[in-house]
């Protein structure tokens, strides 16, 4: 068992670079799929998911050369099209790649996917939404197989804005027959990011960004090299870190305008927030003020980032709320929080929580409960009087590159054990 163990009381100062984005590359690396031509991805992020997508990709029988953030795949020589069960049950994102395998073969088997306990997050949008591309699906025991004789072009419309249901539908139509068009579709700077790599490849996908996007099928895909966009969850866990610790960061090679909801939200709270280029600079102040979240579909506030919202918060003057719209089973972390000190109140059937101001968060030892909360722990343990113990840290791994290291930079006192 990986554990963080934490001492707390050091101001974050300093600069770090953002990573690759988690939420665009996992997509990214599923387009590998549908093109037999070689593929070349840079700023690819060193985290738990990409390498079980990776060991997914070489199971299906893709040859993957990886130096750093680079990786090259070529498909050319895929022989399988079923999802291994153990692997998809460690990264809800493996599903994607069911999409890119019935957009190529017509053909896919995967069981329901795993990742963390964060709601339900069932994927009948998108069998939904795939039977209306022409795909058939049958359930045996654990397993969904999907077959179809072709992929027919056609209108889609989403009852919810899905991320993951948008993807899918994307990398499934690319070589349909006709046009396909999604209604309600997902606005995530992710969806463009995906586009942008298909449009680059030959695909034609227009409209991504917005609340309709259109696939025009192609016969056929090109090589290309393409750099995957920054991860904008993990530049606003940083900034949040510092916010917390009343210190100062530069955030290089980040994208701002993915973000300003974001900043909006944090320049609220009291933080002076200043932008160049790709560089976000922020100076947390002397006391943040109390504020009221509503999580919402993206241009909304993003519900990645209301866990660690709640741990900046315990440290905001008065009382602040959040409400989450997006998963039904979000809090659980903050039982967690409060036994550091914390004072959150779930409240309104778990849909949303109260926080007041807490004098003094104590270190504690803490179990991760998914990715995004565990991340929350880490921040509040940077504060916290004494030693803070994080356990189950893979779920943290699961997202984030070299967390413990770039906090090191930044000055904290954090290391990453193995606790057997």
């Amino acid at each position: 068992m990986l554990s963080y163990v934490i001492k707390g009381g050091n101001k974050l100062n300093g600069e770090v670079i953002n990573s690759g984005s988690k939420n665009s590359a996992l997509p990214i690396l599923a387009t590998s799929i549908l093109n037999p031509n070689p593929v070349t991805f840079y700023n690819v992020p060193e985290i738990e998911d990409i390498k079980t997508t990776i060991k997914i990709l070489r199971f299906l029988g893709c040859k993957i050369d990886k130096v750093c953030d680079k990786i090259t795949i070529s498909s050319c020589d895929i022989n399988k099209t079923e999802i291994p069960e153990e692997l998809m049950h460690k990264c809800r994102s493996t599903v994607i790649l069911a999409g890119a395998l019935i957009g190529r073969f017509k053909k896919a088997s995967f069981s329901f996917p795993g990742g963390c306990n964060i709601g339900a997050r069932p994927i009948d949008l998108h069998i939904k939404a795939l039977k209306k591309l022409g795909v058939r699906f049958n359930e045996n025991k654990n397993n969904i197989i999907c077959k179809s004789k072709n992929i027919y072009g056609t209108k889609i419309n989403l009852d919810f804005p899905s991320v993951g249901a948008t993807e899918n539908i994307i990398l499934a139509s690319v070589y349909a027959n006709g046009t396909t068009k999604i209604y309600n579709s997902a606005r995530e700077p992710e969806i463009i990011d995906l586009a942008n790599c298909l449009n680059k490849m030959g695909a034609k996908v227009y409209g991504a960004g917005t609340n309709k996007i259109t696939i025009v099928g192609v016969n056929k895909l090109k090589p290309i090299n393409y750099r995957i966009m920054p991860d904008r969850i993990e530049a606003g866990t940083f900034l949040c870190a510092t916010a917390i610790t009343n210190g100062k960061i530069r955030i290089l090679q980040a994208n701002p305008s993915s973000l300003v909801n974001v900043l909006l939200t944090l320049k609220e709270i009291g933080c002076k927030i200043s932008i160049s280029n790709n560089t976000i600079r922020l100076i947390a102040p002397k006391q943040l003020k109390a504020i009221s979240i509503e999580t919402q579909p993206y241009p909304g506030f993003p519900t990645d980032l209301e866990p660690i919202f709640t741990a900046l918060l315990t440290k905001a003057k008065g009382g602040s709320r959040i409400r989450e719209n997006i998963f039904e089973n979000r809090f659980e972390f903050c039982k967690e929080l409060n036994k550091m000190g914390a004072k959150i109140k779930i409240e309104n059937n778990e849909r949303e929580i109260s926080i007041k101001e807490t004098n003094e968060i104590k270190g504690k030892t803490v179990k991760s409960k998914d990715l995004r909360g565990g991340a929350s722990l880490v921040l509040e343990g940077l504060i916290a009087n004494g030693t803070t113990i994080v356990e189950d840290a893979e779920y943290i791994l699961r997202g984030y590159e070299n967390l413990d290291k770039k906090l090191r930079k930044l000055g904290a006192e954090i290391k990453l054990i193995n606790k057997k």
